[in-house]
């Protein structure tokens, strides 16, 4: 089998973290919900807000909602702090910029 190692070893890489790094991108590309999984656990373990929980799933505000809900998951809407309001704000700016 063959080890991240023999990678950097091989000079495909400069080092482990940037093959892990690497890895951890081809693994999103290929399996999505994986992001999903991790936007709605760090949504309910570390108080991600829904639209930063939407960005990081890499889904549109509604559907992170949507999502949640299915999966019962009670919804904490409105930022809990004057930070987490402009970084929502930011956020939506951001994602309104990135459409056509």
């Amino acid at each position: 089998m063959m080890k991240v190692r023999d990678l950097v070893e091989a000079h495909v890489y400069e080092n482990e973290d940037e093959a892990i790094q690497d890895a951890v991108r081809h693994l999103l590309r290929a399996r999505p919900e994986a992001k999903v999984q991790v936007a709605v656990h760090r949504y309910q373990t570390e108080g991600l807000s829904l639209g930063a929980a939407a960005e990081l799933a890499a889904v549109s505000w509604a559907q992170m909602r949507q999502i949640l809900t299915e999966r019962g998951i009670e919804l904490r809407l409105g930022p809990g702090s004057r930070e987490e309001a402009e970084g929502e704000i930011q956020t939506l700016r951001e994602f309104l910029a990135a459409r056509p």
